[in-house]
């Protein structure tokens, strides 16, 4: 039997960023659609930063790539908040497989658990440094890795929108280009 993953990746060549979420919200889940929780922030920060031309609403992510925005999660087959996810939800391995592949600027965590997770320590929001030594490699080809706040209403509390402006920046200014 096969096993499905709650959302699909949003996954191509080209992409300037891949956002990774912890999984799939119970809405996100229900609705069928990424970032779908009516407290969360996801659609209008990336309008506010200038990443998207418009705020998308949560059903059009397939969307996404036109703007050079992938989406994928850490835990592909599960849902629900974060302290809900089972043991052996995430799998780094997956991720690390991903990034190498379609070889994006950024790899950019929406929240700090996945980001701990797949580097398998502590970290702090903005562009992480030291990816190359965490056990799970770092992203090949000189992908990025960017640290943001959760804009899951639940997170509310550690809400900042200056490290989605930062890796705005980063993208906006071409660096990372790959030649």
């Amino acid at each position: 039997m096969k096993v499905t993953e709650v959302l699909p990746d949003v996954l191509g060549p080209g992409l300037k960023i891949v956002i990774c979420g912890s999984a799939a919200g119970t809405a996100s889940a229900r609705a069928g659609a990424y970032y779908a929780g009516p407290g969360n922030r996801f659609w209008w920060i990336l309008a506010h930063s200038g990443l998207t031309a418009r705020q998308l609403a949560p059903h059009e992510f397939a969307l996404l790539p036109s703007f050079g925005i992938g989406l994928t999660d850490l835990a592909k087959r599960q849902s629900g908040p974060d302290a809900s996810l089972g043991p052996g939800a995430d799998d780094p391995a997956a991720l690390a497989a991903k990034i190498a592949r379609w070889a994006p600027r950024a790899l950019a965590f929406n929240g700090k658990r996945a980001a701990q997770a797949f580097l398998d320590r502590a970290v702090d929001y903005g562009r992480f440094e030291n990816a190359a030594s965490g056990p799970n490699g770092c992203p090949s080809g000189g992908t990025a890795l960017f640290v943001l706040p959760s804009t899951s209403g639940a997170a509310r509390r550690y809400w900042d929108e200056a490290p989605w402006l930062e890796l705005a920046a980063f993208v906006k200014n071409g660096h990372g280009e790959k030649t």
